[in-house]
């Protein structure tokens, strides 16, 4: 009898810790997207669900550049943890490109094709049994983010019979064109940026914010205070990248690198912000 709940106690709580955790590598699986089989990866509690499911969109440097895996995994791994089932499409390496943050003429645009992509892996988590189809939200990172913010416009809602994404969230996006075109939103959207990011700058996303009030969803912007691009990522020492085709500096230069205030507040506000 003693050995018996000892191994039911044990078996509990492996049980528990497994609901906890993401796999180290999520699952690879096709998105089917007119003419191009998109490719993504899921990462998923374990159990039947449903759960709520993440949309979340890469950066310029894409799903194959050194360290998205880490970067990405991470934040798959909180997101997991509190019950979300996530889904990265590639929306570079499904067309054969790789990192497209030097490339000033972009084939594959946030405003138009990487739309299209999130709107796919909406429809593709809709049709999972193991998704609470009615709630799943939008992530972006830089080009992801505002791939995100064009994707929540009144004018930009999926069609085909599919639902609407819930919620958005778009870490430092460029927000310029977006500000030129008197960008609105349809669903609760929170931007995250930092005070000292010199590759997008906060102030045109603020001005972006402001402009909206009063013909848009909630939309709020927090801005940390000296704090970098990338400030989320973990343990990255502040450095300098060179030859940036949108950096707000004409030279191409901007600065990346952990805060780690910005991204403690981050890794809770944004589990929150999904959870409505």
């Amino acid at each position: 009898m003693v050995l018996r709940a000892v191994i039911c106690v044990l078996a509990a709580m492996a049980l528990g810790s497994s609901v906890q955790a993401a796999p180290d590598k999520g699952d690879q699986v096709d998105l089917p997207e007119g003419g191009l089989m998109l490719k993504g990866t899921l990462y998923r509690p374990d159990g039947a669900g449903p759960f709520p499911g993440v949309v979340a969109l890469h950066d310029c440097g894409g799903l194959s550049r050194p360290n998205a895996a880490k970067q990405y995994g991470d934040w798959a791994k909180v997101l997991v943890a509190r019950g979300f089932a996530v889904l990265f499409p590639d929306s570079f390496g499904s067309r054969g490109l790789g990192s497209q943050c030097r490339t000033r003429q972009r084939t594959v645009r946030a405003s138009r094709q990487r739309v299209v992509d999130a709107n796919a892996a909406l429809r593709w988590l809709e049709a999972q049994g193991f998704i609470r189809r009615e709630h799943i939200s939008l992530l972006g990172w830089s080009s992801g983010g505002v791939t995100a913010l064009w994707a929540v416009r009144p004018n930009a809602a999926p069609h085909n019979g599919s639902g609407d994404f819930r919620s958005a969230v778009a870490f430092y996006p460029n927000c310029r064109r977006l500000r030129q075109t008197a960008w609105s939103s349809r669903v609760p959207t929170l931007v995250l940026i930092g005070s000292a990011d010199d590759w997008t700058l906060a102030s045109t996303c603020q001005q972006m914010i402001a402009g909206a009030r009063g013909r848009s969803a909630r939309a709020e912007i927090i801005v940390y205070p000296g704090a970098h691009h990338d400030f989320d990522r973990e343990n990255m020492p502040l450095r300098l990248r060179i030859g940036l085709a949108r950096a707000a500096d004409p030279s191409g230069k901007a600065h990346i690198g952990t805060s780690p205030a910005a991204r403690a507040d981050a890794l809770k506000r944004v589990p929150q912000w999904l959870a409505r």
